[in-house]
């Protein structure tokens, strides 16, 4: 990669369940648009959206085109971050076969996978964010799982008995 094109890397790739784990990611956004916190990055996804009923691998060269723009990777690991299956071309309706009617290649990685395969690919700066108060190494996928920082979203606080979000260690994570 040319030293013009690690200038232009500046936006922040969001990844994780946007079903499972919506609140962590909606935390994130909360963090970095409110003024009382000191967390910006310019999240990828604002730029260009994919349409629900794009295929795969349209939603894949989206995904690609987004990551070849961002510098920091943030993945958010939930209960069921791993075993996510969504993006694999076996669950597109023109896949037959074991192979693409509309003559594509065919990749069975989950969006999570891709994502993750292309973070390594792009050099980016990775942070794995736990919706948890332990970084439970074995839920992450397998290419990240001794890559990047790992640090939980959660804490238990003592005074109050009550788990709450951890604000100073996911800004540390990300802004490092």
């Amino acid at each position: 990669m040319n030293i013009r094109a690690l200038k232009n890397k500046t936006k922040t790739y969001l990844a994780g369940d946007w079903s499972g784990d919506k609140a962590a990611i909606d935390k994130l956004h909360e963090w970095n648009e409110g003024n009382r916190w000191s967390l910006h990055f310019i999240d990828v996804h604002n730029l260009t959206q994919s349409r629900d009923n794009s295929n795969n691998c349209n939603i894949k060269a989206s995904l690609r085109m987004r990551m070849g723009i961002s510098k920091t990777f943030v993945l958010i690991i939930g209960e069921h971050t791993k075993s996510l299956r969504s993006g694999a071309c076996y669950l597109c309706k023109w896949y037959r076969e074991n192979s693409c009617l509309l003559r594509h290649s065919v990749d069975n990685r989950s969006y999570v996978d891709y994502e993750c395969d292309m973070a390594i690919k792009e050099n980016a700066k990775i942070v794995i964010l736990y919706n948890s108060i332990i970084v439970d190494r074995n839920k992450c996928p397998e290419m990240l799982r001794n890559k990047g920082i790992h640090k939980p979203m959660k804490k238990f606080n003592f005074n109050t008995w009550n788990v709450e979000w951890d604000y100073q260690t996911v800004k540390s994570a990300i802004n490092d």
